[in-house]
């Protein structure tokens, strides 16, 4: 048995859609951080993303919303029938019950997240990051 502790040693693959190059950097540093994810590909973009999804294979996609040339919605419309990956939605306009966050769940999200401090929150580790890895792990059973 590894000391990754999940026993299995198959990592979880995860995939970040998000267009600030900050950002992904800041998410990727939070997913990493846990032992069982990896950050398997990253897009500025939901037309980006949606053609690395058959090369990534990711079990888990971190999205965000707002995004030049394909946003995340646009995304998760045309998503739904190219992976079985769970989304999660990371976005600033995605507040609990917003309509960005109501049409996300709709279009098929497993969990959607506020950013805390707008488009480039460079507090997320802090103020969000504890909370981000609990719904990773919570999506993917780890």
């Amino acid at each position: 048995m590894g000391s990754n502790g999940n026993g299995n040693g198959k990592l979880k693959r995860i995939m970040l859609v998000e267009d600030s190059s900050l950002m992904r950097t800041v998410i990727k540093k939070i997913v990493e951080s846990v032992d069982e994810f990896k950050v398997v590909a990253e897009a500025p973009n939901g037309k980006v993303a949606l053609d690395l999804l058959p090369k990534a294979n990711p079990d888990l996609i971190i999205l965000d919303l707002e995004m030049p040339v394909m946003n995340g919605l646009d995304f998760l419309r045309n998503a739904r029938l190219r992976t079985r990956a769970k989304v999660m939605v990371l976005s600033s306009v995605a507040q609990a019950g917003s309509g960005n966050a109501l049409e996300a769940r709709k279009l098929g999200a497993a969990a959607v997240l506020g950013k805390p401090s707008g488009a480039v929150s460079l507090d997320l580790e802090q103020k969000r990051g504890h909370h981000i890895v609990q719904i990773m792990k919570s999506l993917l059973r780890v």
